[in-house]
């Protein structure tokens, strides 16, 4: 299989082609990435040395596709990942429509005219923010957890599934990625090459970059490995926020088979997540880390945050059925990955952040 991983050079890109070459899948990786974020080079270095094609190329610039040579399938890992994204003054809002809705219709075009299969990695924020809020939660040990016996349209023991409200607001990031997901739905149909759409949870290991809205805990557990300082924002300063969290490599053996599985009966959309058994909160994060490393103090800082919510963690029960799939790596396994890449690269937070 030949397959084409845009944002190769970010965390999830680069972890998925890593992943595929030390289990010697014999894939044909090649990789499109503009190389802007810091932390692109040093990837973009050990993945050529692994043998994986890396191409300096642009999603929003069509004309950077044209280079490319025949491949099969599509993978799409690149987007900016910040819900804050064109609304925090880091990125206008109009470069994040080009970068994560007109890089997706460049995709789409390609896929077109070319007859390639698109898997889409999308996020659980294209959930509705205002359903999410309709969740009642309440603290229990240091985390928030839904109060039991909401009748809430979406919502299971599980988590938030597939048929969750997705109607806005959802942030500019969520919406730019939910319409990337129709209009990858509404190509395939139209044009009948296949589409597989996963919204993932967070995603998390090491060498996610050096910023909270790049991945909350590798972030997190880099800052207090350091000593930097960290504050717990909004809901009372509590740090109970919970979300549920995945390694990327957990993806392969679904990537595989989708690329398999060009038609057929199964959803066309699924959720990919840790579940309730990898969520945790800030609070229970820092608990680890004091473990691991010590105790450090955190700040309280009570402001709410643009589009924050108290509790989200995703039912991935459809994949779970559909494409037998479940998350192999336990959150402790990733956290120490984390941590230690944390002791052996020191200085990482300031080489790939802003």
């Amino acid at each position: 299989m030949r397959i084409l991983l845009t944002g190769v050079c970010g965390f999830v890109g680069a972890t998925l082609a890593r992943a595929w070459v030390e289990r010697g899948a014999g894939h044909e990786l090649i990789g499109l990435d503009n190389l802007v974020r810091p932390g692109s080079e040093v990837n973009r270095l050990a993945l050529r040395r692994l043998g994986v094609t890396v191409v300096h190329g642009d999603l929003r610039c069509a004309s950077d596709f044209e280079p490319l040579p025949p491949i099969d399938w599509v993978i799409d890992a690149a987007a900016n990942p910040s819900v804050l994204a064109g609304f925090d003054g880091r990125t206008s809002s109009r470069q994040l429509v080009e970068h994560n809705l007109l890089g997706t219709i460049n995709v789409l075009e390609h896929c077109r005219r070319h007859g390639i299969g698109l898997i889409m990695l999308s996020t659980s924020r294209v959930y509705s923010i205002a359903r999410l809020l309709d969740i009642q939660v309440e603290a229990i040990g240091g985390a928030f957890r839904p109060v039991d016996g909401q009748n809430i349209d979406g919502l299971t023991a599980d988590g938030v599934d597939e048929t969750f409200s997705t109607e806005p607001p959802l942030s500019l990031y969520g919406v730019t990625k939910r319409a990337s997901e129709q209009l990858a739905l509404e190509y395939s149909g139209a044009f009948g090459f296949p589409v597989w759409v996963n919204r993932c949870g967070v995603l998390a290991g090491a060498g996610q970059f050096g910023r909270a809205d790049q991945g909350i805990f590798s972030y997190w557990i880099h800052s207090w490995a350091r000593g930097r300082p960290l504050s717990y924002l909004g809901f009372d300063g509590t740090g109970c926020q919970v979300r549920d969290c995945l390694h990327p490599r957990d993806l392969i053996d679904l990537l595989d088979r989708q690329m398999n599985c060009a038609s057929g009966s199964r959803s066309r959309v699924v959720n990919i997540s840790g579940g309730v058994q990898s969520a945790v909160s800030l609070q229970e994060c820092s608990a680890w880390c004091t473990d691991r490393f010590g105790v450090r103090d955190v700040t309280a800082d009570r402001s709410p945050r643009p589009f924050d919510i108290p509790w989200l963690v995703l039912d991935s029960g459809r994949a779970r059925d559909e494409w037998s799939w479940c998350p192999q790596t336990p959150r402790e396994a990733i956290f120490e990955e984390i941590a230690a890449h944390a002791e052996a690269n020191p200085s990482w937070l300031e080489m790939t952040g802003d």
